[in-house]
């Protein structure tokens, strides 16, 4: 495989960007033209001796905003750690570089919409969890990157990816048509990445976690659900568990992703919108869509529906069911689980009822393990596809229970753990792998619903607790803030940043500036002020107490029905998403 270059300096001039690679015996120099925008390859002798230096570690791509071409760079990463001997690293810092030398040729509208576009891609890229490898496809599972072909492992990291996963794919497009430039640009993946090295009975093994979330239907929590017209789920999410000792290796793969038809749930102030399940639209083509190509990629499919069967959740639950009966496919299992019903009152061991369900299922459906010789010896035939309405809190607890379940296996077949032993009694171990899982729930619940995982008590300790219970009060609150007044500005930055939004240097139109109906100013204001009166009435009581009631009625029942109108339309009141619009659903 054609590894990219490690580390790199940024050397500066008013006319060019000269990326020069500093991997030992390179001479190479990536040369962009601050003025063409032309990419080309030099050498180290040509770079300008006046140029302004800087050391940086990647580069993220290019991206066209309305004062034109910006170069993105990696300017601080951490060694998450080593892969089957290839070093892994998180990206933590991130600079944004303007081609262009000043911004005054443009008018104060421009300007500020371009100040807007530069917060929204500095919004993604500081949503935490980029991860890339230099000399190794963390895109791919260990099983897939087994059955390749010759062609495959010549690749360049850029062309052989998994596109379902490179969320830097749209600002690597001037880069993927020259190939002779992919050594200096690798795939960044979006999720969660743990390496932990650990010892049971004197044997040390390592132990990883690897969440890949697709960047084909991304978005945030309710301006994104379902599927589109492509089968691609909203928050899909690949999670892979790999464990290496003495050479040998296994992995067992899972996914999440939203119920895979056409629904939404959009914000409307309300603490729970209410799930609609679009009318006009064919489901079942997208339905099949979706899983022709889950059982392409991965063999039998094991749903998981842990959805409510009771409520607004419901017809999901019944849609669901039907669509997998009509499909008719051999290759689907359907499995619904009230998790939320069997597990209420705090009576979480009740979740054996679902691991003893599908107990057979996992041990038919298997992993991938390759002895230490590199000779496979197991394939894993299918995955567990599980979701709840958000693909978060339910699911993590359950992907992380059949993990274990896995992993449990895999170390009495690679001989760590003898005959009888039960991972749950390897103290140490058990804490960081809780741990782990845990942390996973929490990465992909920040990156889709804004703040931590729900339910990460049970996930850390294996029960629950009222301390667990108050910190899930109060992730709730801070997501129904953030889905209702911040939401649509996170959605518009992901669909600029992933190219689902392109911004057009001729066309210096742009939907950002959104006249606010006359509701949206006058009736909070209105609702405010009645509020203050009846606060004020009942704390200065007039002459008798009749004519205080009656002052209290008045500005409280103003205030009331202020406050209804407003949840009335409460579509107008919510941070909506601007450049993009989003299919509507009857």
């Amino acid at each position: 495989m054609a590894s990219a270059y490690e580390s790199f300096k940024l050397r500066t001039t008013p006319e060019k960007f000269y990326i020069e690679a500093c991997d030992d015996g390179s001479e190479d120099v990536l040369v962009i033209d601050r003025v063409s925008t032309e990419m080309t390859l030099t050498v180290r002798r040509d770079i300008h001796v006046s140029a302004e230096t800087r050391p940086i570690y990647g580069l993220m791509g290019t991206i066209r905003l309305v004062a034109g071409m910006y170069l993105v760079v990696i300017t601080k990463k951490k060694k998450v750690g080593d892969l089957l001997g290839h070093a892994v690293w998180k990206a933590l810092d991130f600079d944004i570089i303007s081609y262009k030398k000043t911004i005054l040729h443009l008018t104060d509208n421009q300007m500020q919409d371009n100040k807007t576009f530069l917060s929204m891609i500095n919004n993604v890229l500081h949503t935490d969890g980029y991860y890339f490898a230099t000399d190794y496809d963390l895109t791919h599972t260990l099983q897939r990157l087994a059955n390749t072909s010759p062609e495959f492992q010549e690749m360049s990291l850029l062309e052989r990816a998994d596109q379902r996963f490179v969320w830097n794919g749209h600002l690597l497009r001037e880069f993927i048509a020259q190939p002779e430039l992919h050594k200096f640009v690798y795939p960044a993946v979006h999720g969660y990445i743990t390496m932990k090295s650990s010892c049971i009975n004197g044997k040390v093994f390592e132990w990883s976690i690897i969440s890949r979330r697709s960047c084909f239907r991304a978005g945030v929590r309710y301006y994104v659900r379902g599927i589109d017209s492509e089968g691609h789920a909203a928050n899909y999410v690949e999670t892979e568990q790999i464990v290496q000792y003495n050479s040998a290796k296994a992995s067992f793969v899972q996914t999440r992703g939203s119920i895979p038809f056409y629904w939404s749930q959009r914000p409307n102030l309300k603490y729970k919108p209410k799930p609609q399940i679009s009318k006009t639209v064919n489901h079942l083509d997208g339905f099949q869509r979706h899983f022709d190509s889950q059982i392409i990629l991965y063999g039998r499919q094991v749903i998981l529906n842990l959805i409510n069967q009771n409520g607004s959740e419901k017809p999901l639950e019944l849609t669901f069911d039907k669509m997998v009966t009509g499909l008719g496919n051999g290759m689907i299992k359907y499995i619904a689980f009230d998790f939320h019903k069997e597990c209420s009152r705090m009576r979480w061991h009740r979740l054996q009822i679902l691991l003893d369900m599908v107990a057979e299922m996992q041990d038919e459906l298997g992993y991938f393990l390759v002895d230490a010789d590199g000779k496979v010896l197991l394939n894993q035939e299918g995955t567990f596809r599980s979701n709840c309405m958000d693909c978060l809190d339910r699911t993590n607890v359950i992907q992380s229970l059949l993990a274990r379940r896995s992993l449990q296996s895999q170390l009495r077949r690679m001989g760590v753990l003898r005959m009888g032993q039960q991972i749950e009694e390897q103290a140490d171990f058990e804490k960081m792998y809780k741990n782990a899982w845990a942390d996973n729930a929490d990465a992909c619940a920040k990156q889709y619903a804004g703040t931590g995982a729900l339910k990460t008590d049970f996930t850390r300790t294996g029960k629950r607790t009222q301390w667990g219970l108050l910190m899930d009060g109060w992730n709730s609150m801070i997501r129904y803030y953030k889905n209702n007044f911040s939401d649509g500005f996170r959605q518009d930055s992901i669909d600029l940043f992933l190219g689902n939004y392109a911004v057009d240097e001729a066309d210096w139109t742009t939907p950002l500036r959104d006249p606010k109906d006359w509701k949206f100013l006058t009736l909070p204001i209105i609702m405010v002020v009645a509020f203050s009166m009846c606060i004020i009435c009942l704390l200065m009581a007039g002459d008798t107490w009749s004519e205080t009631l009656a002052y209290v009625l008045f500005w409280g029942t103003a205030s009331v029905v202020t406050g209804g109108l407003i949840l009335f339309n409460g579509l107008d009141f919510v941070d909506a998403p601007k450049l993009v619009q989003k299919e509507k659903l009857d």
